[in-house]
């Protein structure tokens, strides 16, 4: 496409004030990134989720994507800032062919520097801009199947797992006017993320995790926004679910994005061993 033809720079203002109009998102997004061992799993359960993102859940080209995942841990609000992203492979023991894997997406640092314009507005004292880090598995994973051409500018947002759950809705609420320039804010979390360590249950699903599940989602559906940021005290089993709080926290902020009077829908539900739901909402603000 020639840059006469790219009706996002047109000279004529009348074209560009509907194409702005145009990329204004009602919506954001939590996503379980799952196990990237999907990659080389044609039957893992999120794949064919992925790989009709654009058919099924949302059909618009974004401006850009804000991936917040909870593989970027950090004590103040970091954003990457380059060029074109590197793919972190930040997992050990898979199959060789998984290292080999690539996601060159474009990063924005105009957005990045936008991230630490509108957070210093709001009050947020240290922002850090990460002029080196590229995609972890969290966002390059999920995106790879969701929009593989990889022409879409991404930047990634960290989570600051020392502080809380309102902590991060705050946050979120921040970052909701990112929305109106077409941005499309995407959490990458998991639904549930029990420790290694925790039994599998081969036969359905565990029942601690069914009843935390059963819990997140009647809590985001009434939009018991209060329950969910201080879920320690009002989740059953949430020391099982969500031992450490990392995976969890995405979920805070594109909920604290997505504005006021949303509506929340569940969008994708699978198990893995049967204690890792694989859940996913979409957010609508009205």
């Amino acid at each position: 496409m020639s840059p006469t033809e790219n009706p996002l720079i047109n000279s004529n203002p009348k074209t560009i004030k509907m194409v702005e109009k145009e990329m204004n998102f009602n919506e954001t997004f939590f996503i379980t990134h799952g196990n990237p061992i999907l990659t080389v799993e044609d039957s893992h359960p999120l794949r064919p989720f992925f790989e009709t993102w654009k058919q099924n859940i949302f059909s618009k080209k974004p401006k850009a994507i804000l991936v917040i995942s909870g593989h970027w841990e950090t004590d103040f609000p970091s954003v990457n800032a380059v060029d074109i992203n590197d793919t972190i492979h930040d997992f050990d023991d898979y199959p060789d062919a998984m290292y080999q894997l690539k996601y060159p997406a474009p990063g924005s640092i105009e957005m990045a520097k936008k991230v630490e314009e509108i957070l210093t507005k709001s009050g947020y004292k240290t922002i850090n801009m990460d002029k080196k880090r590229g995609l972890d598995h969290g966002a390059w994973v999920p995106l790879m199947y969701m929009y593989p051409q990889a022409d879409i500018p991404v930047c990634q947002l960290s989570v600051q797992p020392k502080l809380s759950g309102t902590y991060h809705y705050n946050l979120g609420r921040a970052l909701a006017p990112l929305k109106q320039e077409g941005v499309l804010i995407i959490g990458s979390g998991s639904a549930t993320h029990p420790l290694d360590e925790t039994p599998h249950f081969h036969n359905g699903v565990a029942p601690w995790a069914h009843e935390f599940h059963s819990w997140l989602h009647s809590a985001l559906i009434n939009r018991r926004i209060e329950e969910v940021n201080t879920y320690e005290s009002k989740a059953p089993n949430w020391e099982l679910a969500h031992p450490f709080p990392e995976h969890f926290y995405p979920l805070h902020i594109v909920m604290g994005a997505a504005g006021d009077n949303w509506k929340a829908e569940l969008i994708h539900s699978s198990w893995d061993h049967g204690t890792l739901y694989h859940g996913a909402y979409k957010f609508t603000s009205n």
